[in-house]
């Protein structure tokens, strides 16, 4: 079901050897950036027709308009499970103590006397976020991308989710109670690259989209190929490939629990990675044993899961110790990263590159997926190296204010003109001289 990687006995090779010797789903995304390009202009020429017609060809629907009414909003809201609103109330939350806490505050620094730099943070003025719904609803990313956008400060929040064809062109019910339920009325019925194209360009109609200045969310290779095709005219969170969770383990881990947490992401899709990086061999055989029977007791099997856990992505990776295993982590830099080893604490802080870890038996993926607190929309395919996950630090951008008095400029303009005349840019260092009876120093 699951393959094996071997790596004891040699040294581990260091940097990307290392990192060729791991699993990884192929995720195509510049093949996909062509077939996106002719999507991203046809909306930007036809608008909300354009949006209109590839609602159609690509999700089955006819919509009459692709704006949700307030109406449906309230509707879903109020036909909403009991129990599920409890546990999206909850997910908001907690999500809102976690995020609430990195707002960041304006900051003075004192460089000279009479010179300052402070540093203060703008929210970006409006954002498109991009809520999967393809093989699966994901109301959870509806308030992974709204919950730190509204902590940031963001006065202009629109949301897009593709149209269903079992609730009339609609994106699926339990997306709009989410919306609802965080205050986001602004919401569109629209999938795919045309999605990150009317947030891109705007649309036009009464109830047409504003541009916005940054598009977040996770979604498919289609979405990650239009968030490439506009880099530069908006913001963007990241490319999101296919899920990952790599576990960390040692002989003290329960196989059960892995093999659980393995086939918790496998199930998202045929190309989610699963994989576990173990110094023991007793513990690698039990979590195979243990993958069978979980699998043929759950859902969404054949079309996702052992497609997943038997893709080149999937491996258990046997390394000589815990050492070896923080290298391959390390090189790995896993969405997801659990550790189920002695002392697990110790080990994590060790880490250097995950999108979000997980420490000890009792912090699985799932719990971030949904009621820690943390944010799920993480970097994958090995991003975490240099990536974070959407926080409201995603939605702030810092401006630096200069503030120097005359004396702070001239005590500093010969350091200034010497460096500029360095760079050969003169006319930065007259800048600074027409400001006083100054000239260069003779050499």
């Amino acid at each position: 079901m699951i393959s094996r990687i071997d790596l004891r006995g040699d040294a581990l090779p260091e940097g990307a050897a290392l990192r060729d010797l791991l699993p990884r789903a192929e995720f195509d995304v510049e093949a996909a950036l062509e077939k996106v390009r002719p999507i991203c202009e046809d909306v930007r020429h036809r608008g909300t027709a354009a949006l209109i017609e590839y609602a159609e060809k690509f999700d089955g629907v006819r919509l009459e308009r692709v704006r949700v009414p307030a109406e449906a909003l309230a509707e879903a809201l109020e036909r909403l499970d009991p129990a599920v609103r409890a546990a999206l109330e909850e997910s908001i939350r907690r999500a809102r103590i976690v995020h609430r806490a990195q707002r960041r505050s304006e900051h003075t620094t004192q460089v000279v006397p009479g010179g300052t730099v402070t540093e203060k943070w703008v929210p970006v003025e409006r954002v498109g976020l991009y809520a999967p719904g393809g093989r699966s609803v994901y109301p959870s990313s509806v308030i992974m991308n709204v919950v730190p956008a509204q902590e940031a400060g963001v006065e202009s929040i629109a949301l897009a989710s593709p149209p269903q064809a079992d609730f009339d062109g609609l994106p699926h019910p339990t997306i709009l109670a989410a919306c609802a339920l965080l205050g986001v009325d602004e919401v569109y019925a629209a999938g795919g690259a045309q999605a990150v194209a009317m947030f891109a360009y705007g649309t036009d109609g009464p109830d047409g989209c504003a541009p916005a200045n940054m598009v977040t969310g996770p979604g498919n290779v289609w979405v990650a190929a239009a968030k490439r095709y506009f880099t530069g005219r908006i913001g963007i969170d990241t490319e999101a490939g296919p899920t990952e969770i790599a576990v960390l383990a040692d002989s003290t881990a329960d196989p059960v629990h892995v093999a659980a947490d393995l086939i918790s992401q496998a199930e998202h899709d045929p190309l989610a990675a699963a994989v576990l990086v173990t110094d023991s061999v007793e513990l690698a055989d039990a979590v195979e044993e243990e993958l069978e029977p979980q699998v043929a007791a759950t859902k969404h099997i054949e079309d996702r899961i052992l497609p997943a856990l038997s893709g080149k992505q999937s491996a258990i990776v046997l390394v000589d110790g815990i050492e070896e295993g923080l290298r391959v982590v390390d090189a790995y830099g896993a969405e997801h990263l659990e550790i189920q080893t002695a002392d697990a604490a110790a080990v994590a802080a060790r880490v250097r590159n995950a999108g979000a870890i997980f420490v000890g038996p009792y912090a699985p993926v799932s719990l971030g997926d949904y009621c820690a607190g943390s944010n799920h929309v993480l970097p994958t395919g090995g991003c975490a190296c240099h990536s974070s996950g959407l926080s409201v630090q995603s939605f702030l951008r810092g401006i630096h204010i200069v503030d120097y008095t005359r004396d702070a400029l001239a005590e500093v303009t010969h350091h200034v003109v010497t460096l500029a005349e360095a760079e050969d840019l003169p006319a930065h260092g007259a800048a600074l001289k027409a400001r006083f009876a100054w000239k260069v120093p003779q050499r």
